[in-house]
């Protein structure tokens, strides 16, 4: 279960281009009042959000638990979009919906309207040169978001009403295993309601602002990362096994309950199995093996991730 990836993929097969992204969908806030209650629901502060700017954030339950998590950005003062894995945008849009009341508010699926397309390597350092994560510019007509890299690519998101990147073209599975490689989780309809942020290292990648007011949930997550309560992390894993979102993972000491649960997952460039973003109990991280599944499932190696996590005693305390 050591930390080192001594697997170097060949990347050639997605080290350059653009993809529609088919697994995402948009939705529009529109309206005076829009950043300012997307401000009161959500995880990361929109009041303040510039045109030049995206966020990550999380939507949260009143338990504190992760319902979706969204790339957003403004496209005019009062409109901000929300990209998000299609699986949760109708659930996420109806509820978000409950509680626009009286502001002045619009919310509506922008899917049709807005064409979402994942850009890498040398195409994404043409778009959007050497911004910094997380920031927004306006390239022909289309918001080019800075994503965090992965596997030692840059990466984007190109957002459009219209036409596509001139860039060559790479695969779906591609930009996925690349979503795993970034470590930053997309919520998927499977994992909805099973995480606080922190479980998923939410906050290490930007998505929590915990200077900011009130949402639903803060509370629950305020007071885990105050109080140090977190006791699972997420973490990169490979497998030789078709791993997906929701599928359960067993450590050898502990059969009788599983340990974590997979976040997310894509295939390998290689070919050979899967990789996966996993939620897992710190403690199976100390000794023995963690397996898909069931306890005697395929074996889960661990990999490093692109960022530290917290020390094991931090996390812990």
């Amino acid at each position: 279960m050591g930390g080192n990836d001594n697997r170097r993929m060949s990347t050639q097969s997605l080290s350059d281009g653009a993809v529609p992204l088919t697994h995402w969908g948009v939705i529009r806030a529109r309206g005076e009042d829009a950043p300012t209650f997307l401000h009161s629901q959500l995880t990361n502060d929109f009041s303040l959000m510039g045109l030049s700017e995206a966020r990550l954030a999380g939507y949260c339950s009143a338990k504190g638990r992760l319902l979706a998590s969204f790339v957003a950005w403004k496209a005019a003062h009062d409109e901000v979009l929300l990209a998000c894995h299609a699986s949760v945008l109708a659930s996420t849009l109806k509820r978000l919906s409950m509680f626009v009341l009286r502001s002045r508010c619009k919310l509506s699926d922008a899917s049709n309207e807005v064409k979402l397309f994942g850009l890498a390597g040398p195409s994404a350092h043409a778009m959007a040169g050497n911004a910094p994560v997380w920031s927004k510019s306006d390239v022909a007509g289309a918001s080019v978001i800075r994503l965090p890299d992965a596997a030692g690519l840059p990466r984007a998101l190109w957002a459009a009403p219209t036409g596509a990147p001139a860039c060559p073209a790479i695969s779906l599975d591609a930009w996925r295993w690349l979503e795993v490689q970034s470590g930053v989780p997309v919520i998927e309809a499977a994992t909805a309601e099973q995480f606080v942020p922190q479980m998923l290292n939410f906050e290490l990648v930007g998505g929590v602002n915990f200077q900011k007011g009130c949402y639903p949930g803060q509370e629950i997550v305020a007071r885990a990362h105050y109080r140090g309560t977190i006791k699972r992390r997420m973490f990169l894993f490979d497998v030789d096994a078709p791993a997906e979102a929701g599928h359960e993972v067993f450590h050898d000491a502990d059969p009788g309950q599983p340990a974590g649960l997979v976040a997310n997952a894509a295939p390998r460039p290689d070919g050979s199995g899967r990789s996966a973003l996993v939620e897992i109990k710190l403690a199976a991280l100390d000794a023995g093996t963690v397996h898909l599944g069931a306890p005697g499932g395929p074996l889960l190696t661990r990999r490093e991730l692109p960022y530290p996590v917290t020390s094991d005693a931090d996390q812990a305390a």
